[in-house]
């Protein structure tokens, strides 16, 4: 009888360590903290799901210039714990308490302009290591209730773009060290949104600044009343000029991976905002270790030459192992390689 006993200790052993890898994604470490099955579990939102209607508590926020992801719809909340205040700073993210979710819906908008929700993910920062965890939830079909994610998934998804266009696409669900990737910078997690500069703005109907709501509703301690950065809206071409523009884009599409500590260091190239050195940013800088992803282009950026820059090449691609970023999106931004070959071709040339 020994054996059979055996082999059933040995069994449920397995089946509680699968469980475990399940509950907790590689490279999180065990700190007791458990997401849930379940986006409704949480009780962030009331009414019925799909409306992502905030709780008392559940703070809706905008950036001035967001990540684009396939013409995806948006909707990002931060939920503080009770009694807890963020706190500004000048560079890099918030410093946001313990405890804290960030959420982030995509959604599209269909050929019938219907929004059609596709995945939630949640950053969290855990208490015990202080620490950020990451997880993905995906919406079914019924779009009542979006369920725990790891493994990430390609759905099939039929868009309209920003100019109402009709298109056809594979949508790419990141799995949860597809997130660590972007979000990780000299070996740990954190977000990439929420800096004081890309909520420094007042939306549309608002009294004032998204900062200063926050600052007056006790959420966010330390704000100055002046000399806050702020980080352009790529689409205002009456307030901000097309330099602006463009480096506010890279800075929000490339500047995660692009910049020291970032997954993409060892290029060279470093697209954040306050960057100031051409090479850095790729003005006739030949790549490392493009490969093929250069398509036979010699530099990075080539003053006044769009079509000769690597840069817009690969904005301007599809193909694994050529589009950039890698990850995120799976149809080119007309509009983002249109303001960026438009900064390019306005380069002052360079000997």
């Amino acid at each position: 009888m020994r054996k059979p006993c055996l082999l059933l200790w040995m069994f449920v052993s397995l089946l509680a360590w699968l469980n475990s890898c399940q509950q907790q994604p590689a490279g999180q470490k065990n700190t007791g903290f458990q997401f849930k099955e379940k986006l409704s579990d949480y009780g962030f939102f009331t009414g019925e799901l799909k409306t992502l209607t905030p709780r008392k508590g559940v703070v809706h926020y905008e950036l001035s210039t967001p990540l684009f992801t396939d013409y995806s719809v948006k909707d990002r909340f931060v939920v503080l714990p009770e009694g807890k205040t963020a706190h500004y700073t000048d560079h890099g993210p918030l410093d946001f308490p313990d405890s804290t979710f960030i959420i982030k819906n995509f959604a599209y908008t269909s050929p019938e302009h219907k929004k059609v929700m596709i995945e939630t993910r949640l950053l969290f920062k855990d208490p015990a290591d202080k620490s950020w965890k990451v997880m993905n939830y995906l919406w079914n079909d019924q779009q009542t209730e979006a369920v725990k994610w790891i493994l990430g998934k390609k759905i099939p998804v039929t868009l309209l773009d920003d100019s109402g266009e009709k298109i056809s696409t594979v949508y790419q669900m990141p799995n949860t060290n597809d997130c660590k990737r972007c979000h990780i910078n000299n070996s740990v997690l954190t977000p990439i949104g929420p800096k004081a500069r890309n909520l420094n703005f007042t939306l549309a109907g608002q009294p004032a600044g998204q900062l200063q709501q926050w600052a007056s509703a006790g959420l966010l301690q330390g704000l100055p009343t002046e000399n806050i950065p702020q980080l352009p809206d790529w689409k205002d071409s009456v307030h901000f000029t097309v330099n602006q523009r463009a480096r506010a884009y890279l800075d929000v599409n490339c500047a995660h991976c692009h910049i020291k500590g970032g997954d993409a260091f060892n290029t060279g190239l470093f697209l954040e905002y306050e960057q100031t050195k051409d090479d850095h940013l790729g003005i006739m800088k030949q790549p490392v270790s493009a490969g093929g992803g250069a398509g036979g282009l010699d530099y990075d950026v080539v003053p006044r030459d769009p079509l000769h820059s690597i840069l817009v090449h690969r904005m301007n691609s599809t193909e694994p192992g050529t589009a950039m970023p890698e990850l995120a999106r799976t149809v080119i931004h007309k509009e983002g390689v249109a303001l960026i070959s438009q900064w390019i071709a306005q380069m002052k040339p360079v000997d």
